[in-house]
């Protein structure tokens, strides 16, 4: 009768002692057993080993010169073994930055498409962000205004030399009427006294015009020529509102710089979109109390504060004695039984020549180049939550732009299915979806790819 089965006679390869043993084919064998029974001995080194050199063995010589040669394990015999395959365990990460969005490429697709269709807001005001045209600042204020409109651009600050050459200036461009501080003003028929150069807000009239579809080209017109004077910014102003556009990514509302979203923007491993706090690690070091008083049952005598208690800061061990008792503590009382202001200078404080251990730590940083310096403070500090990103890793300009009300970092923070749902509920206009549709496609394959192997809950 044929064999059905895979047998193996006396192993003996690494930690195996002498073993024998039959396997079944066509069913999933598992091996168990405590770390260094021999499990990887016999699976990879006795039986994959084999396999693969005996199907090395029916190749030609040419062929072999191409694939690694492996040794013959120690065992007695084998029975009814195939060419094998073996898959090996390894940890793709390179990085500690890495993230399953990093490595699936997930939070790649995740940055082009956030560089194609976010809003970003200003983060002064909340107000949107927007690179105006002349035909897009017409169409908003024709949509909202009525009656009589003063296109105005702004006096640009390197324009403000003296008033006489400001003046000038201004009616060599053909320029007359102004508007200085809110006020009307004729070039020629200035108030005694006005200084153009040291005027708080000067604004030069470009055109004066009625609201309606039939001025549109005209304010189009007129909004450019502001655009060109004012360095990139136009203002249209009505009875009681005026609107304020720009050519570049700043706030139209308050003038908040902002920066253009490039895919860079939204990577934490660039220093485009890093959090400038962290580096893009969403976490600081910071020196945590329960490491530097490990045992607040200790006194300072036994050695509570443990930095100080090293032999190359006796030193400091005797200051600090001094400096508790004539704080009028005990340095042989317990630190958790020592008044909280007396606990607060010795851990923060100055006191005359004493430093306070935080304080001494911080400036012993300045010392990092040297390793035993790096591996004393390391002791001390714990990885906390970047105050600045908040654990988002990105800059504020990158948190500024939003995708369906959320940020990158939000969306990232997300399950593999809760991505899932998130990208099928997406509202997405016509347009929008046809710029973005390779972006989307990839994002959809990777997606669901890991819900296939069972890996959503990542």
């Amino acid at each position: 009768m044929p064999r059905t089965g895979l047998r193996v006679v006396n192993a003996r390869q690494h930690n195996l002692k002498g073993i024998t043993a039959e396997l079944p084919h066509r069913a999933l064998t598992v091996i168990t057993g405590p770390s260094g029974s021999g499990k990887s001995s016999l699976a990879f080194d006795t039986l994959y080993a084999e396999g693969q050199r005996r199907y090395i063995e029916s190749l030609s010589t040419y062929a072999k010169q191409f694939l690694e040669r492996m040794p013959k394990p120690l065992v007695d015999r084998i029975e009814g073994l195939a060419p094998a395959v073996a898959i090996e365990q390894r940890n793709p990460t390179v990085s500690s930055r890495s993230t399953v969005g990093t490595a699936t490429e997930i939070h790649d697709h995740l940055r082009l498409l956030w560089a194609r269709l976010g809003t970003t807001y200003c983060r002064a005001c909340g107000h949107v962000v927007r690179r105006d045209t002349p035909e897009s600042a017409a169409d908003t204020v024709l949509a909202v205004a009525t009656g009589r409109l003063q296109v105005a651009a702004p006096l640009p600050p390197a324009a403000r030399r003296t008033h006489a050459l400001v003046a000038d200036n201004l009616r060599a461009m053909g320029f007359r009427r102004l508007l200085v501080d809110g006020a009307p003003a004729h070039l020629d028929e200035l108030p005694p006294g006005l200084d153009l150069a040291a005027a708080g807000e000067v604004l030069i009239v470009v055109d004066r015009l009625v609201a309606g579809d039939a001025a549109r080209a005209r304010l189009v017109e007129a909004i450019a020529t502001a655009f060109a004077e004012g360095e990139g910014v136009a203002l249209v102003l009505e009875e009681a509102a005026r609107h304020r556009f720009t050519v570049f990514p700043a706030c139209s509302a308050c003038d908040t710089p902002a920066r253009a979203p490039t895919p860079a923007l939204f990577s934490f491993n660039h220093p485009t979109g890093a959090c400038a706090a962290c580096n893009g690690f969403g976490a600081v070091l910071e020196y945590d109390e329960a490491l530097v008083v490990p045992d607040p049952a200790r006194s300072l005598a036994q050695g509570a504060i443990d930095p100080w208690t090293k032999p190359r800061y006796e030193a400091r061990r005797r200051l600090l004695l001094r400096t508790a008792r004539q704080l009028g503590a005990d340095p042989d009382a317990p630190w958790a039984s020592l008044r909280a202001s007396v606990r607060r200078t010795l851990l923060h404080g100055r006191e005359g020549r004493y430093t306070g251990i935080f304080p001494f730590l911080r400036e012993l940083e300045a010392k990092r180049y040297k390793q035993y310096i790096r591996v004393f403070l390391r002791q001390y500090q714990t990885a906390q939550t970047c105050p600045g990103c908040r654990g988002a890793r990105l800059n504020e300009h990158a948190l500024a732009v939003r995708l369906d009300g959320r940020t990158i970092a939000e969306v990232s923070a997300l399950t593999v299915e809760g991505l899932d749902a998130w990208l099928r509920a997406l509202p997405l206009r016509a347009a929008e979806r046809r710029l973005a549709h390779a972006i989307l496609e990839q994002l959809e394959a990777r997606v669901t790819y890991l819900l296939d192997v069972g890996l959503g809950y990542l």
